[in-house]
């Protein structure tokens, strides 16, 4: 590595080999399934939103790469690939809840002409007058905080986004699903931009709010967030419209599992996953998952530069590799 790179991700891109420039419904529905576990669960939060105010600080050590972006949880995840620009994106998480919330965003990404537009349906909240289509994400933010929950809007937005699933992606999704999806949609409603981490289960201490989240800053006093500029938000939006940010039901604490079978997928196709995003996952596993997690990392068809993530920094993988606490792990 050169020199004058001081940031992870600072090498060339990340080859894309044959990785799909779009997946068919059909196609994106089987490779979403095929690759998923079967659903576990996480009591401590519905976990909607994220919690992680330091994002920013984080993606500014972080510089495009392509290849493949390997994440977990909800919206801080878009925020690291439209900085990453990925071929291809997978987002693998033990609750199918979680991937679920990801089928909403899809569908709200793609009938969303902008940011403006985006975060109406996301908040059900109608459009401000005041509003042009490329407002500062602190502007956009300030608007939405003062708008008014809009029933009819939420009603809507419900109606679109089942029907694009069911009819538009033919997706076989369960009422389970479809419930989840209305769950979602009305926390949002009724909490509008100032939802948080906690949600439904209200916490004593004050959790960053989604507003808090997008227009956050980094020490050079710029926001990094997916909303923050429509480049970024146009980065994710063609990925959802191609299928190419794949939900995945999956459990870190296995070694056999989803990351494992998304490393083949990945491996069959001559890329190389480029950064892997964990958060604090870490924290919930044993020593025995622990073990079984860095067996997973190391089978990943791992580019040498790949960045790993968590909730506070990122580094090397080859540094998270090292730490494991089975020293037999070979890194590939």
């Amino acid at each position: 590595m050169s020199g004058f790179c001081v940031t992870l991700g600072c090498g060339p891109r990340v080859d894309r080999g044959t990785l799909p420039e779009r997946l068919s419904d059909e196609a994106f529905w089987a490779l979403m399934t095929s690759l998923s576990e079967a659903p576990g669960s996480f009591p401590h939060s519905d976990n909607l939103v994220s919690n992680e105010i330091l994002i920013p600080h984080t993606i500014r050590q972080i510089h495009a790469r392509g290849g493949v972006y390997i994440g977990v949880g909800p919206e801080q995840n878009f925020s690291y690939i439209a900085r990453i620009e990925p071929a291809m994106a997978f987002i693998i998480d033990i609750r199918q809840e979680n991937r679920t919330l990801h089928l909403l965003y899809k569908v709200l990404f793609e009938l969303s002409e902008n940011r403006v537009d985006f975060a109406s349906r996301l908040f059900s909240r109608e459009r401000p007058d005041r509003l042009d289509d490329d407002p500062s994400v602190g502007e956009l933010f300030e608007a939405y905080h003062a708008a008014k929950p809009s029933p009819e809007l939420l009603a809507t937005t419900r109606a679109s986004v089942e029907k694009r699933l069911r009819e538009t992606h033919r997706l076989p999704l369960s009422t389970a699903d479809l419930e989840w999806i209305e769950h979602a949609l009305n926390a949002f409603h009724r909490a509008g931009p100032d939802i948080d981490y906690g949600a439904s289960q209200p916490m004593r201490d004050p959790r960053p709010s989604y507003r808090e989240l997008m227009t956050a800053t980094d020490v050079s006093g710029q926001s990094r967030s997916y909303l923050a500029s429509d480049q970024a938000f146009a980065r994710i939006k063609t990925l959802h419209e191609r299928n190419l940010i794949v939900p995945v039901v999956g459990d870190f604490g296995t070694s056999e599992g989803a990351i494992a079978r998304v490393g083949e997928y990945v491996q069959r196709h001559g890329s190389q996953v480029s950064a892997f995003y964990s958060s604090n996952v870490e924290v919930y596993l044993s020593n025995q998952q622990m073990i079984a997690f860095c067996r997973s990392l190391a089978s990943l068809p791992l580019e040498p530069d790949a960045a790993f993530i968590l909730s506070k920094g990122t580094s090397p993988i080859g540094e998270k590799l090292a730490s494991c606490p089975n020293r037999s792990i070979r890194f590939f």
